[in-house]
């Protein structure tokens, strides 16, 4: 069990220096992960014979249900209102049109069987919301016309209908589906999914909004047993549980919630161990050695569906919002391959000898997915004109926020401080100035000009914060045993131009007056004019 945690360690470690050595590099860290995966599997150098695929399945599953919900919770839905209706046809139609253009590519071209080529294309037919995020954060790609948030919304949003395409094909080649089973199946499905994500957002945000954790932190716990309720939820009831994590997601994310930007930030780390998670095992499970025999086949597929069938499907789809052909080359090259067609291949690995490779068919697709589009699509972008001169791509998520000119200053009100028994609107306040924050015994409230203040109230002043403040200079003075200063109090000393602003005491921070003593060891922060 020792050794176990050790190189778990070791290799989680190891990732967080991947990552960092591949960002510099300006690959795709994925791609490090994967590689990972195949150095410690059986092909590797630590030959670790690993095929569990029920235990892979579980664990994968998991992950990709906190990436969906991720997808949909950084999701700013107001950014990307204007492309809702494009992102919908290619998240929905698109998958479906590019399972079934690739599945006959797959079938005329390459000679496999229809329904094993329609699998194929089923499981390869979305785009990774993870890749997607990870290249347009990485390299601040805001793009024109409002294509990131389109990319984000349908990478988002389309896994749930390759899952679901993925579904209905396994049932056909086991020869237990017709027209009515698929038809029930995909009603059953959106409908649950929409209704239960509903539900449960609507409780969340309450809950979150209402809720006082007895411990800090536990907020992020609860939206974690929020995730998998939205999944398992409609699942029992053969609802597609990953749209119903991605729109539960969404509600959330976009609602009026306390502490949302510490939420999509705690997400970003967790959804980054899931992609961890899932391309490490990716390359675990897979044999190298098995690779050249699957090679052709996942080249001639890889630029087909990269080349050929993505234009073909964004051209059909997006030809009525007469989108400039800029826009079509970009989103054309910019559907990425990942962490869900691994989950659904390794759901098709189990189903026999044509799921082995369909599963290193999907290996070397992603593979190349992330080495080729990820590395080209910031030059692509470029090479189109489609970057958004000094514009923000962060702002297409909701943990985004302005940095406005804005400080804060907390105090505590002493029992004989003037403000002690006055109304808010009886104080005369520094200008441009704001309490925003009071905390006493009774809790935390939002002031107004009628709230009462009270010894020993907790209060938030807000203030503007300048750039830039002619005739302030700060400087620091550390006081030793010997200083002059030692054993004075502040109005006894000659500080000819100069003002103690500020003194740092040990872990204390003192704001002094002119009765303040000078202690040896003090640092005294002055400012000299």
């Amino acid at each position: 069990m020792n050794n176990f945690i050790l190189i778990a360690a070791s290799l989680i470690i190891l990732c967080v220096f991947i990552n960092k050595l591949f960002l510099k590099m300006g690959v795709p860290v994925l791609l490090g992960f994967i590689f990972l995966g195949i150095l410690v599997g059986q092909d590797g150098i630590f030959g670790i014979e690993f095929t569990n695929y029920n235990l892979v399945g579980n664990i994968c599953t998991v992950a990709l249900i906190f990436i969906m919900f991720y997808g949909g919770f950084s999701t700013n839905i107001k950014q990307a209102k204007p492309v809702l209706k494009q992102a919908a046809l290619l998240a929905g139609p698109g998958v479906a049109l590019t399972a079934l253009f690739t599945g006959l590519f797959a079938y005329l071209c390459l000679g496999m069987p229809w329904l094993h080529a329609l699998l194929l294309g089923s499981v390869i037919a979305s785009t990774d919301a993870a890749s997607v995020f990870s290249v347009l954060r990485s390299y601040n790609l805001n793009l024109r016309y409002n294509s990131a948030s389109l990319l984000e919304v349908e990478s988002g949003s389309n896994d749930p209908a390759a899952y679901m395409l993925t579904i209905i094909v396994l049932q056909l080649i086991q020869g237990k589906g017709d027209l009515q089973f698929i038809i029930k199946t995909v009603v059953a499905q959106i409908v649950l999914a929409i209704v239960a994500a509903w539900l449960i957002s609507k409780l969340a945000a309450y809950l979150l909004n209402k809720m006082q954790f007895a411990t800090e932190g536990f907020e992020l716990v609860f939206i974690m047993g929020i995730a998998l309720v939205s999944y398992a939820l409609p699942s029992a009831f053969n609802g597609n549980g990953y749209l119903s994590a991605y729109i539960c997601g969404l509600l959330l994310g976009n609602k009026q919630i306390k502490a949302k930007r510490e939420l999509v930030s705690f997400w970003s780390g967790i959804t980054g161990l899931m992609q961890i998670v899932i391309f490490f095992l990716l390359g675990l499970l897979s044999t190298p050695s098995l690779l050249p025999a699957v090679f052709n086949k996942a080249i001639l597929v890889m630029l087909a569906l990269t080349f050929l069938v993505r234009p073909l499907v964004v051209y059909l789809l997006l030809l009525p919002f007469k989108v400039n052909w800029r826009q079509l080359v970009l989103l054309s090259f910019a559907g990425l391959r990942g962490a869900a067609s691994i989950v659904f291949a390794i759901m098709v690995i189990m189903q026999g000898e044509i799921g082995s490779e369909i599963f290193h068919i999907t290996f070397l697709i992603v593979l190349l997915s992330l080495g080729l589009q990820g590395v080209l699509l910031p030059k692509v972008a470029k090479l189109t004109d489609m970057i958004e001169p000094g514009g923000n791509v962060m702002k297409t998520f909701t943990d985004y926020a302005e940095d406005l000119p804005v400080q804060f200053m907390k105090f505590r009100l002493q029992a004989n401080h003037l403000w002690v028994g006055k109304k808010i609107m009886d104080l005369v306040l520094p200008p441009q100035t704001l309490l925003v924050y009071l905390e006493n015994e009774k809790g935390v409230t939002v002031p107004n000009g009628e709230t009462l203040l009270q010894a020993n109230d907790k209060l938030i002043l807000a203030a503007i914060e300048p750039h830039k403040m002619p005739g302030v200079s700060l400087s620091e003075l550390e006081i030793s045993e010997k200083h002059e200063y030692v054993g004075q109090a502040l109005s006894e000393l000659n500080l000819e131009d100069s003002l103690v602003v500020l003194i740092k005491r040990g872990d204390k921070v003192v704001i002094p007056d002119g009765r303040t003593v000078i202690n040896a060891g003090d640092v005294l922060i002055c400012n000299r004019g």
